[in-house]
């Protein structure tokens, strides 16, 4: 059976309970997240607010259901990291390798490129055990695959279910560093130009 394609859109505050669905068995039974508890649905409502007031925050859709999400928040607060984000990616666990982060971490590159972004980073958990129960390196191989290099480890800096993992960052240069400097340009400016559809989804 062909599987239906994905498409993509501005996320809402009221995606939130789905957007939660995703999210919340990457904390309750993985080291994906190194948050502990599941956060509330006005919680997540004003992650969702906070995020797109500066940067992208996006969901994939398939025969009306959100599959996943992807959105770009501040590498650090001080100016000259400015054109840099550090990225965040989920995946509903039943449509994971069916090409929907591809797509979303497609799209985000296009309108992060308009928002003046040159860096793409991302902050991953990763372990050394062969086979942990709650962490696999699978979240590293597709930043790999989309074109990101590693460039960083922190050892056992999160400790979660009894054990230690180590942080990796990797990154991806999306445009070109040189003398004439972007200006960066907040979300709500460029969401109109980006091409997504912002749609009100039902919670």
């Amino acid at each position: 059976m062909a599987i239906t394609p994905v498409s993509i859109r501005i996320a809402a505050e009221t995606d939130a309970g789905q957007l939660l669905q995703i999210y919340a068995p990457y904390v309750r039974d993985t080291a994906v997240s190194f948050e502990y508890t599941v956060p509330s649905v006005d919680e997540f409502q004003k992650r969702i607010r906070l995020v797109l007031q500066h940067y992208p925050y996006i969901v994939a859709e398939r025969d009306g259901s959100i599959i996943g999400y992807s959105y770009a928040s501040a590498f650090k607060e001080r100016p000259a990291y400015c054109h840099s984000v550090e990225m965040t990616v989920y995946i509903r666990q039943n449509c994971r390798g069916q090409g929907a982060g591809r797509i979303l971490y497609d799209g985000m590159e296009r309108i992060l490129r308009l928002q003046g972004i040159l860096n793409m980073n991302a902050c991953i958990g990763y372990t050394s055990r062969e086979h942990d129960v709650h962490l696999t390196n699978a979240s590293m191989h597709f930043h790999e695959r989309m074109g990101f290099r590693l460039v960083g480890r922190f050892t056992a800096c999160g400790y979660k279910f009894g054990e230690w993992y180590d942080m990796i960052w990797m990154e991806k240069l999306i445009d070109i560093h040189g003398p004439a400097v972007p200006v960066f340009r907040p979300f709500p400016d460029i969401m109109a130009a980006c091409g997504l559809p912002y749609v009100a989804a039902a919670s």
